[in-house]
Parts: C-alpha cells; sequence; structure tokens
C-alpha cells in the first residue's frame, strides 16, 4: 500500500515539488523498467510518453485526424456560411410578394378561370378538421410530429424504397422543407438548392412550432387550378371552405400534393380518387381514421368533386385574351380583381366541343390539325373563343393572334363597297378569263359563266366576277371601308386584294360581319363588363357608348341578301341551320385555310381551321368542314332561341338596280393581256401612269 500510494506521491512529485522539505533534494528519478509502467496502477506520466513513443503511428493518425477535424469543421462553416448569405429571412415570409389573382366570371355568374395566384381563407391548423391536416401528414411526412425539420430516417427510407422499385416513388423532404422550398427558393433541382432547404427548414423548426409551420404549409402549399392553400383548393373543387371538408374530400386535396394536374378531381376525377384511397389508407394504418371512418369515406356512388358547369381549358385562350386587355381599363394590376366578362358559359362549351369534334373526327383523315372558333353578339360582345385544339400543349391563340389570309370571306367587303358606288344586287358582272401581267385568277369551278348577276357571283364565290367588281369600287375605296369597319391591317393595295390575300385575325373578321348583323354600326370588340377588387370595390365598369353607323342600313340590307344566297344556294349550303341567316365561304390557294363566317339576327360566329405550319389539308374548302361546324354550333347556340333575321332578310328581294350599271361592270377588262406585262404592267394599271 505505502509503494503504491509513495508511486502515486512520486508520480505527483514530479509534477509538483512544493510539498518537499525546503532543505532536502529531491531523489533522483528511477529509470522506468521495460515494459513496466511507472509503477502502480496510474502508471504516471513517463509510463505515458512511453506508450506513445512505442507507437508514433498512432500518435500521428491522432494528430492528423485532430487536424481534420478542426480543418472539417471550419469547411462546414465556410459551406454553411456561404448557403445561408443568400437566404432570406424568414421571419419576413408573410410579406413575400406573390402574383395578383385574377378571376373570371361569366355573364351568368358562374366561374371561367382563375389567372395568377388564387388563395382563399388563412385558417390555423386547429381550425380546420383534424383529419385534413392528418391525410397531409400520413401521405406527405408520417414522422412529422418527431424531426427536427429534416429526417434522416425517412430519407433512408425513402432511398431504399426507391432503390429497391428501381424507381423514384417516395421522397424524402420533409412538410418544413417543402414550405421553405415553395416559400423561399427557386424550383430548380441543385446540391446548393437542396442544402439551403434543408438549412431553411432546421431554422423554421427553431423559430416557429409545428403547429405554425403546419399552418404555414396548408395555406401556401399549390393544388392546382390557380389554387394555393387548402382552403382555395376546397373552394375551387368543392365550393364550399376547408372547414367543411369531409374525410374523403380531405383525402382527395391530400393526394393533389404529389402532382395537382394530374389528380385534379375536377379534369381527372378516377386519377384524383384512385390517388385518394391510397391516402385513406395510410390514414387509417397510421391510426388517424378508424375503421367505420375509413369506410364511409370508401363508399360508392359519392361525387369526387363538386359538379361545376364550367367550360373545359379551352376558355384559357379567352381569359388570356381578357387578361391582356386589363390594363387597358384599370392600368398596372397590383392587387386581387374579378372580372365580369361577356362569355356564353354554355355557348363556350359548344364551341369546345363542336371544335373538338371535327378536329378528332373528320380532321384526322383530311389533315387538319388546328382550328379556332369566335361567337360574338352584334354589338361585338364576344360570347365564345376558342383559341385551338389543346390549351395545354399551345397557348397560341389561333382566334385573335393568327394572321390568315381570310380568301373569298373577305369578298363581301368589295361587294359592299361596290354597293355604295352604285351597284345593284342584280347588276350583271362578267364571268370570263382575266390576265393582268402574270396574274391570272381562276375559278374554284372550272369554266366561265359569261354574264352573271352580282348576288350569284357572290353566292357562287365567281373570283374573276369579285376582281371585275374589285375594279369597279377601286382598291381604295375598299381600303377605306373595311378601315372603317375596323380592320385595321395594312391590306394590299392590288386587285387580289378581291381574293381575300391580305391577312387578318379571325376575331377582326368577327367584328366586320357584326356591322353586317346589326345593321351598319361598328362592332369593336369587348369581353369586360365591370371590374372590381378584393373586396367589392367597383375598379371599372362599362358605359353603353352610341351606336357609330358606318354603312348605311339600305347598303346593309342588300350585302345581306345577297350572302343569304350563300347558303340558300351558294357555296355554304352546307351551313343551313333552320332559320334565317347569312354567311360566306374562304378557301385559299393549296387549302391551307378554310373559314365559315356566317350571322343571324342575334349571333355572330366564324370558324378557322388549318394547321401551324401552313401545310395544305385535302380538299377542305370553307363550304366543307367549317361550314359544317358552324351549323351545329349555331344550332346548339341558338337551341330554343327564337328566330331572328338579320337585317334585310325580311323583305328578301334586292333594291331596284338602276340602268348602265350593266355595261361599266362588265367593261373590266378581260382574257386579252395588257400591251407591258410583268409587275411593272401592273401597277401601272393599279397606279395610273
Amino acid at each position: 500500500m505505502t509503494r503504491e500510494l509513495r508511486g502515486v506521491r512520486l508520480s505527483a512529485s514530479s509534477t509538483n515539488t512544493d510539498d518537499e522539505p525546503p532543505n532536502r533534494k529531491p531523489p533522483k528519478p528511477r529509470a522506468p523498467k521495460r515494459g513496466g509502467g511507472g509503477g502502480g496502477r496510474g502508471g504516471g506520466g513517463s509510463g505515458s510518453g512511453s506508450w506513445w513513443s512505442r507507437h508514433p503511428y498512432l500518435r500521428l493518425l491522432a494528430k492528423a485526424a485532430a487536424v481534420a477535424a478542426i480543418w472539417g469543421l471550419l469547411v462546414v462553416g465556410v459551406v454553411i456560411a456561404y448557403l445561408a448569405a443568400g437566404l432570406p429571412d424568414v421571419r419576413q415570409a408573410v410579406e413575400l410578394k406573390r402574383r395578383p389573382a385574377i378571376t373570371l366570371i361569366a355573364a351568368d355568374g358562374s366561374l371561367i378561370a382563375r389567372v395568377g395566384d388564387f388563395y382563399g381563407q388563412t385558417v390555423a391548423a386547429s381550425e380546420l378538421p383534424p383529419y385534413l391536416p392528418e391525410a397531409v401528414i400520413a401521405i406527405e411526412d408520417r414522422r412529422y410530429r418527431y424531426h427536427w425539420g429534416v429526417d434522416p430516417i425517412g430519407l433512408a427510407r425513402a432511398m431504399y424504397v426507391n432503390w429497391r422499385t428501381g424507381a423514384t416513388v417516395q421522397g424524402g423532404s420533409t412538410l418544413t422543407q417543402q414550405l421553405a422550398k415553395n416559400m423561399f427558393l427557386t424550383p430548380e433541382r441543385t446540391m446548393k438548392r437542396k442544402m439551403q432547404e434543408a438549412l431553411l427548414a432546421l431554422w423554421l423548426e427553431h423559430l416557429y412550432s409545428k403547429e405554425q409551420i403546419l399552418t404555414g404549409y396548408l395555406n401556401r402549399v399549390y393544388l392546382g387550378a390557380g389554387a394555393f392553400g387548402v382552403d382555395a383548393a376546397a373552394r375551387t373543387y368543392f365550393g364550399k371552405p376547408a372547414t367543411e371538408l369531409t374525410i374523403r374530400e380531405s383525402a382527395i386535396i391530400a393526394g393533389l400534393l404529389k402532382a395537382p394536374s394530374r389528380y385534379s378531381p375536377a379534369s381527372n376525377p378516377d386519377a384524383a380518387w384512385d390517388r385518394a384511397k391510397i391516402v385513406l389508407a395510410a390514414m387509417r394504418a397510421q391510426g388517424k381514421i378508424d375503421d367505420a371512418q375509413y369506410a364511409a369515406a370508401m363508399a360508392p356512388n359519392q361525387p369526387v368533386a363538386q359538379k361545376r358547369p364550367g367550360v373545359g381549358d379551352g376558355v384559357r385562350y379567352f381569359a388570356d385574351w381578357v387578361v391582356e386587355r386589363l390594363t387597358g381599363y384599370i392600368g398596372p394590376i397590383d392587387q386581387d380583381v374579378t372580372i365580369m366578362t361577356t362569355l356564353d358559359g354554355a355557348m363556350q362549351r359548344a364551341a369546345e366541343q363542336r371544335l373538338a369534334a371535327t378536329l378528332d373526327g373528320p380532321g384526322v383523315k383530311a389533315h387538319v390539325t388546328q382550328g379556332a372558333i369566335v361567337a360574338m353578339a352584334p354589338d361585338g360582345a364576344v360570347k365564345a373563343l376558342v383559341g385551338g385544339r389543346d390549351y395545354q400543349e399551345s397557348q397560341f391563340n389561333r382566334a385573335t393572334q393568327a394572321m390568315r389570309q381570310p380568301g373569298s370571306t373577305f369578298k363581301p367587303l368589295v361587294y359592299l363597297a361596290a354597293l355604295e358606288a352604285g351597284l345593284r344586287p342584280d347588276t350583271m358582272i362578267d364571268d370570263s378569263p382575266i390576265r393582268i401581267g402574270g396574274w391570272q385568277p381562276a375559278n374554284y369551278e372550272p369554266g366561265f359563266k359569261g354574264m352573271v348577276p352580282a348576288r350569284e357571283a357572290l353566292a357562287e364565290s365567281i373570283n374573276t366576277a369579285a376582281v371585275r367588281v374589285l375594279d369597279y369600287a377601286g382598291i381604295e375605296r375598299v381600303r377605306k371601308l373595311a378601315k372603317r369597319l375596323g380592320l385595321s391591317e395594312t391590306l394590299q393595295p392590288d386587285l387580289s386584294l378581291a381574293l381575300g390575300t391580305s391577312e387578318v385575325t379571325l376575331l377582326d373578321l368577327a367584328s366586320v360581319y357584326a356591322v353586317f348583323a346589326n345593321g351598319g354600326d361598328v362592332a369593336t370588340p369587348y369581353a369586360i363588363l365591370e371590374v372590381k377588387d378584393r373586396n367589392g370595390a367597383l375598379l371599372y365598369k362599362r358605359q353603353p357608348s352610341p351606336a357609330e353607323q358606318v354603312v348605311q342600313p339600305w347598303f346593309i340590307d342588300d350585302i345581306n341578301l345577297m350572302l343569304a344566297g350563300v347558303l340558300d344556294h351558294g357555296t355554304g349550303k352546307a351551313a343551313r341551320i333552320g332559320r334565317p341567316a347569312a354567311g360566306k365561304t374562304g378557301t385559299t390557294n393549296d387549302y391551307r385555310n378554310a373559314w365559315f363566317m356566317g350571322f343571324t339576327g342575334d349571333l355572330v360566329c366564324g370558324v378557322w381551321l388549318g394547321n401551324d405550319d401552313n401545310s395544305p389539308m385535302k380538299r377542305i374548302t370553307g363550304g366543307s368542314l367549317p361550314a359544317q361546324t358552324w351549323r351545329a354550333f349555331m344550332q346548339d347556340a341558338l337551341k330554343d332561341k327564337p328566330s331572328r333575321a338579320p337585317p334585310g332578310l325580311e323583305r328578301r328581294a334586292p333594291s331596284p338596280q338602276p340602268s348602265g350599271e350593266i355595261a361599266r361592270v362588265a367593261a373590266v377588262p378581260t382574257a386579252p393581256a395588257p400591251k407591258e406585262d410583268g409587275i411593272g404592267g401592273l401597277l401601272k394599271r393599279l397606279f395610273g401612269g
């Protein structure tokens, strides 16, 4: 015992001599024994040093580990500082800006579309039915209440499942990470973004409670159809606030989180219900609901979503056109607004369905891949607008943006200008060959008919007659008339104008035909009736404007009577609808564009068919598929409505023809070529010299 204590004491004395008597010399240290320690159990300091000296590689390894740990901490600190430098202040999350929500309402009060970021009422997680947040947790983050923002166990489980299945079937992000991404970060898939997401999640968990984080997530997550948050989704899909959702409805909304478009109950009810069943199964397995609740939610014959009398994706073309024009009424859009529009929901559905039926039916064999329809009231109020076959595939609006040659649908303007210049519907026009320089217009039907009445020339769409009528009326007169009627595009100043070679949009051409339908007043297209902010304050209201007559009524009567002949016995017989109507077919070279423009006394409609790449269709004329599509739509749109004839069709007889007109129109040059051919000769004929 004494030796052991002494050994300890000696060991201590080697490091502290203050306990020795002041006049006694310290004993000489004893040389350590080989293989021995420092004596006793402690081994002493010299024994320890001896052990390291016998294992130098371990000492080097320990030093290297210590240095690496220090440098590792420094690197981690630098990386965290780098990643954190670009992160926003999470305390200012509520101040982050979003796109204003624009809600469009049809004339009957039904919802058309939402543009921008639509948020419902902010609802605390504790105020919701308990099964709604539990449904979200069950399917998205089952360990939400136990992790601290990042879940290594959940991440490992997701990696294992994905490895076993060979596909990405589970994600490792927690609800907190998803909230961090949705609120602060871009959707890019990079390692930097994932690391920033994790840092933000940890910081959010440090600053806020689980209840607050869950509330933020449920009120900000995107759930399809422009809806952000569970309350907006509940109102969009079920027509009720989130506080009134059932277990079944909560499961459907939770199922949207995986892919809002794919599992939308509005557009894909079967897929939405299949996903909801997975959510319900997860809720039962995790004890969120009992067997009775599960059975009630799974009961058959329950609607997946509210059946709304809304319209399909085709209405987004209309919505885009309205939103583009909105700033002209209220200035910059910096707040949520609601727009009351002129759109008729039933007509819009009919337009979408009839166009789809044409393109997916006879259009397939005829190589017709695109189309557009515009319907408007005679005053210019747009009632239906479809800008293409599939908005999801292409947002290009073929009704308002595509510039196309109208073909013979432009001829009514030529004849109307001639009527103003003195032509009458029964004036005889020479249908014989014409050659102007290198240009020789031909008729669709082979051969020539000689002298024909103007009304028959228009009904049969005779090209040579139209060129002579244009020459009679004067090119400049026709161009000025077109401008009066609303065509702002620059029209070609040559005789080919008679055959519709100058490009226009379907919407603008429909507004021209609206002048025919309303008796001669300008008809500028419009769709916005009033605009209100989120609180209901009126920002804009359309005021009735006095009629601006651009064509005298008797000329409108004559042109309408002539256009009625197109449907009665001309090229538009396929467009007959069993009530008074008028219209015009149009086809361009090589069957690249086919049109039908027509109207009754209370509705104007235009149909265009063709291809985006301007490739030819298979012998499709305006009198075939476009006329048939127009007829089908008009019959749907006017069903159960009283018949109203366009102006002039009540009398069904042409105005009297003055003498001397036959010679003037027949005198337009015919087959013999002019003395000077080529461009120079054509310019001299058109402009003099």
